[in-house]
């Protein structure tokens, strides 16, 4: 099962809004095909470690004496690929090792049930909670029916995120690698959210141009109508979605889970930042302490912040809500 958690994970940045699902078939002590999900749309991960396997050994497999494991339990409904709990029966394997069930409705228990029904010894559970995990942004979804939500900003070490301005460029804190952390983030995450000001102040185009993986779903408020329809966030390169009527915390996680986006990093200043946080409605916190010292500016959100250790140019603060 570890080994399912290692190869789903290489899904990460390409399958959402699916989970990330790493699947390995065991025949006696010997691993003979592996498969994760690797791409949205495209199949998943059992159909690929089975396809894996019958490559590794052309002649044939006794599927009866097989063990799959399967860090989620498999789906029972035609979506954009056939049920895997189908070819799974219809390849004939006699065990199949879960990790945990899927909370998607159109799942729940069914893909089990099917299994258990053709016969299929059916085990549940194993690594459970470091199953969950890795897909906590799908299970925050179908479970709490909103995105997971992660907050991140930069600070300086005396607590300012920028200096006060209204034109001109924001301080830099973030150093080469931090930045190229940054944009991990938003490959790992299906939307980003600035508030208008920064829309407004940075003019940014919020895409992943530091790592590996799509771009994330742009997100702005702007209640009052004043940001520029030439503005870098509505370029080509991805989507946007901009609120203007009703710019509530809680309708607009409401809304994006109507989308089907089940993760939102937050970038906004301090204004937006403050405002979720008073909230309640957030999952992680993401801090970047640099080693500047500026006297005064735009003080960085009110959050309580765990000690972390340093290196040369900045260090990471990381809080779970």
């Amino acid at each position: 099962m570890a080994r399912c958690l290692q190869l789903a994970h290489l899904g990460a940045y390409y399958v959402a809004p699916n989970p990330m699902v790493g699947a390995v078939l065991v025949c006696g002590d010997v691993i003979v095909g592996e498969g994760w999900h690797q791409q949205y749309g495209g199949p998943h991960a059992e159909p690929n470690c089975l396809r894996n396997a019958e490559e590794n050994y052309p002649k044939g497999i006794d599927y009866q004496s097989c063990t799959l494991y399967i860090n989620l339990e498999p789906c029972s409904h035609y979506g954009k690929t056939p049920p895997c709990a189908e070819l799974i029966i219809k390849k004939g394997i006699g065990r199949v090792v879960v990790g945990c069930l899927d909370p998607n409705p159109k799942v729940a228990g069914r893909g089990i049930k099917m299994m258990q029904d053709a016969g299929i010894e059916v085990v549940v559970g194993v690594l459970e909670n470091e199953c969950r995990t890795l897909n906590k942004r799908f299970f925050c979804l179908h479970e709490n029916h909103r995105p997971y939500v992660i907050l991140k900003w930069a600070q300086t070490a005396d607590g300012y995120i920028d200096i006060e301005r209204t034109s001109g460029k924001p301080i830099t804190i973030s150093t080469p690698l931090t930045k190229q952390i940054v944009h991990q983030q938003r490959a790992e995450n299906m939307a980003i959210m600035v508030g208008t000001r920064t829309v407004l102040l940075d003019n940014p185009r919020l895409l992943t141009t530091h790592w590996s993986g799509r771009n994330p779903i742009r997100i702005t408020l702007d209640r009052h109508g004043v940001i520029p329809a030439d503005s870098k966030l509505f370029s080509k390169d991805a989507h946007t979605i901009v609120y203007r009527e009703n710019t509530d915390w809680q309708f607009v996680l409401e809304d994006l889970a109507k989308k089907n986006i089940h993760s939102i990093l937050v970038e906004g200043g301090a204004t937006l930042l403050n405002h979720i946080i008073q909230s309640g409605i957030y999952d992680e916190v993401h801090v970047e302490v640099g080693n500047e010292y500026i006297g005064n500016g735009v003080a960085a959100p009110k959050c309580i912040l765990k000690s972390s250790p340093k290196n040369i140019d900045s260090h990471w603060v990381f809080i779970e809500s």
